[in-house]
């Protein structure tokens, strides 16, 4: 589908064309990436119950001909996925209970999360949030001003999180609006935002929207996803390196995941790379047990053992705190 040339054609593209052009099958990205879809252990049937969806300049970051490449191992859909495993469910980390208003959760004291849409840029296998209803519990546009109301009527609340789906998949002017009605609650202090595309899609990391941003009156802080030192390549520095200099605040979560990330030095490099460019290592989650992400899981005794070995390689700054989340918890429960 892209070679060389249709590559560097590719991104000098705005970032919708560039989302509008992601990998969206399986046989497209294969041969992209020279792989041939027999030699791997590719589902169908998985791609029906949560689709695939792979950025080009994510894509551009897998290793070819490498069939067994971990950032690879994070977007292709495959036959594990259709396997049962107990205790996994549709809703791991008690979301729909904890949902106030449509788009609304209110789960841990000071916070609220904004469900802002259900789109994201990539579609990552590992997601707790693969079979949530979307359709019917997203704050859109109409449902917006019902919860800037419940946050005026919540005194107690310091944080709104913007998540989603992706946040930042609103286009400028709908964040801008947004942003503007949130500067409107008084009490609050900060606007965090959940977000993965300054890794798999940094063409969105634009002039216009970090003076979306910048121009808050409460602070903003921006929490980016990223699970292996591979990802981050030259666009995504140029990004980070963006929104660095207009002073926000930017920290990472990644998640520990079987194939991708389950060794010591893996995690030490990636915490590296993250720090060298202006990102603090903020947590480390334990899966959350999402139907159709069982494969994924590593046991939370060889998650302990890892930690260690990074307190005994890296500074402390350097090391994410180890957590779960579990469902009805009233924050999330930190392992090491």
């Amino acid at each position: 589908m892209f070679d060389q040339l249709n590559e560097t054609v590719h991104f000098t593209k705005n970032w919708q064309q560039q989302l509008a052009e992601a990998f969206n099958n399986i046989e497209d990205l294969c041969h992209y990436l020279q792989l041939s879809s027999e030699q791997l252990p590719t589902s169908v049937n998985a791609v029906k119950s949560f689709p695939i969806k792979v950025p080009v300049s994510f894509a551009a970051s897998i290793e070819k001909g490498n069939p067994n490449d971990p950032l690879l191992r994070q977007v292709l859909p495959i036959k594990d996925e259709l396997t049962i495993y107990p205790d996994f469910s549709d809703d791991p980390v008690g979301d729909l209970p904890s949902s106030t208003h449509t788009g609304v959760l209110h789960k841990y004291h000071g916070r609220v999360l904004f469900i802002n849409t259900g789109i994201c840029a990539i579609n990552c296998r590992y997601c707790f949030r693969r079979n949530f209803p979307y359709a019917d519990s997203q704050l859109s546009k109409q449902h917006e001003n019902a919860g800037i109301q419940y946050l005026n009527e919540h005194t107690e609340v310091s944080e709104v999180i913007l998540s989603g789906g992706d946040p930042l998949l609103l286009n400028d002017e709908r964040l801008k609006n947004l942003i503007q009605k949130l500067n409107t609650v008084k009490h609050l202090k900060r606007i965090r935002i959940h977000t993965r595309l300054p890794i798999v899609l940094p063409a969105r990391i634009t002039e216009k929207l970090i003076t979306s941003l910048t121009e808050s009156t409460q602070q903003v802080v921006i929490v980016v996803h990223c699970n292996h030192a591979n990802e981050i390549n030259t666009r995504v520095i140029n990004a980070l390196a963006l929104l660095r200099s207009s002073g926000i605040n930017l920290f990472n979560q990644s998640v520990l995941l079987k194939g991708v990330n389950e060794h010591a030095n893996i995690l030490c490099d990636l915490s590296e790379k993250l720090f060298s460019n202006g990102v603090i290592p903020y947590y480390l989650h334990l899966l959350d047990k999402a139907t159709g992400t069982g494969h994924f899981e590593v046991p939370e005794t060889i998650a302990v053992e890892l930690i260690k070995q990074m307190q005994l390689t890296l500074p402390g700054y350097l090391v994410p705190k180890l957590v779960k989340e579990l469902a009805g918890a009233l924050s999330k429960q930190t392992v090491l």
